[in-house]
């Protein structure tokens, strides 16, 4: 895996070793990011971080600050090897997302930029368990990614677009 633009445009990134973790293919990850536009000085909160490569490509990007949230040791691993390797700063929060959510008034925002990347086969009973309008922006966006067949539905907040990608849907979700 590499970032696809900005500062650390074609560095390489690593993800955990396994299966349990399914990093956003650089594919994906471009035409995300090709939607989403600028990013310059934007708070970004990765949730199921992974390898932290939606953070750390938006970071390269031009966004001022990062959370990354993740409680796999293997990930974690990678994504401070991956800060490391690209003298990144980030904040790295090793909880369960759930937690992190519900105790939103530890949770540093407000994020004009969530990535919830939930593992697929947890995606579908996931949504109503988060409740992330109070850590968004006035303006802040929510990006799902999950299996086409099993789309996340948020409340409280309003599908904006979505686009397929083979068997990888990705939603961005606004306040209403």
């Amino acid at each position: 895996m590499r970032i696809v633009a900005g500062q650390w445009r074609g560095r390489r990134i690593v993800a955990p070793p396994g299966r349990d973790t399914r990093p956003t293919s650089d594919r994906v990850r471009e035409a995300l990011f090709s939607i989403l536009g600028p990013l310059d000085g934007t708070a970004v909160l990765d949730l199921f971080a992974g390898s932290g490569a939606l953070a750390l490509e938006a970071l390269s990007r031009g966004a001022a600050r990062a959370v990354l949230v993740e409680r796999a040791p293997a990930a974690l691993k990678a994504i401070r090897a991956n800060l490391e390797a690209l003298g990144a700063s980030a904040e790295v929060r090793a909880r369960d997302v759930r937690a992190f959510v519900r105790d939103a008034s530890a949770a540093g925002g407000p994020y004009d930029l969530v990535f919830l990347d939930p593992p697929y086969r947890d995606a579908a009973g996931l949504g109503p368990a988060l409740e992330l309008a109070p850590l968004l922006a006035d303006s802040g966006r929510v990006v799902s990614e999950t299996d086409r067949r099993a789309p996340l539905a948020l409340p409280a907040l309003e599908v904006t677009d979505e686009r397929r990608y083979g068997d990888t849907m990705i939603r961005i979700h606004t306040l209403p």
